[in-house]
């Protein structure tokens, strides 16, 4: 497994960015966008052209989508991913031009957030979701990308089930083992045995549980939290993993540099 970490895409100079990751030890990279402004050729052609200078290799493209939104239990259902109707439309017009700006950068893969996907079938909001997600997998498909669901916001069963009846071929999963505790949907090490096959990418992220009905769990610096990460990682090479574990801290400044540098000496250990 190669280990890499997050940059995101935003107005600081992004060759420093990837000079400090590659400074770091690290061969690979998620880029986060949020900002759909610089989906732009020249940001493109700026990206490339660090990635080759500091030897960085693009794992996935992580694509966002803008409009209001609350990453909590109580407004999260109705504001978050692809789920919301009155958003849809526009967060998939998002979705499919990330997808072309992730093919200038050659990334194979294109990930994000659906939502809080129903748990029922049967909800009259499960089938327009999946036309959505066919639309988004389809332009995928042309760019030559898998379109991978970062885990968090459904449960490990919910998500095998909207790859199944999606009936795209091209769908996968960036597990977010901490965002699984964070909204406490399930033991990360468990839900490898649902939905293992389908694993492209892995945040290295850690967390706990909520600890009341309305509010996420807290992060945590790698090995803090309730992520078992030796039985995570002893289970990733049983079922064949053998991509990309991305560092994942959500602080910012020195703590954050110095939590992501002893994460990977601590992953080094396990892998």
């Amino acid at each position: 497994m190669k280990l890499g970490t997050i940059v995101i895409l935003d107005e600081v100079d992004i060759d420093e960015k990837f000079k400090k990751l590659h400074d770091m030890g690290f061969e690979t990279c998620q880029i986060l966008a949020w900002d759909h402004s610089l989906l732009t050729d020249e940001v493109a052609e700026n990206l490339n052209a660090s990635m080759k200078k500091h030897n960085i290799q693009l794992s996935t493209f992580w694509c966002g989508w803008s409009g209001y939104r609350v990453w909590n239990f109580i407004e999260g259902p109705i504001t978050l991913g692809i789920v919301p109707p009155d958003m849809r439309h526009h967060r998939v017009e998002e979705l499919l031009r990330g997808s072309d700006f992730a093919k200038k950068l050659g990334a194979t893969q294109m990930a994000t957030h659906l939502g809080f996907m129903p748990e029922c079938p049967t909800d009259p909001n499960y089938q327009p979701i999946l036309s959505a997600i066919r639309a988004i997998a389809k332009r995928c498909k042309e760019n030559g990308q898998l379109f991978i669901f970062e885990t968090g916001q459904e449960t490990p069963v919910t998500l095998l089930r909207v790859i199944e009846d999606s009936g795209c071929d091209n769908l996968g999963i960036n597990l977010d083992p901490a965002n699984l505790i964070l909204y406490g949907k399930a033991n990360p090490v468990d839900a490898l045995s649902v939905f293992g096959k389908y694993v492209r990418d892995v945040h290295a992220k850690d967390g706990n549980y909520p600890t009341d009905g309305r509010s996420l769990g807290k992060e945590q610096k790698v090995g803090e939290g309730s992520v078992n990460f030796p039985a995570l990682i002893a289970k990733l090479k049983e079922i064949g993993y053998d991509a990309t574990l991305t560092i994942e801290r959500e602080i910012s400044g020195e703590q954050q540099t110095k939590d992501i540098l002893d994460t990977k000496v601590y992953l080094e250990s396990l892998i």
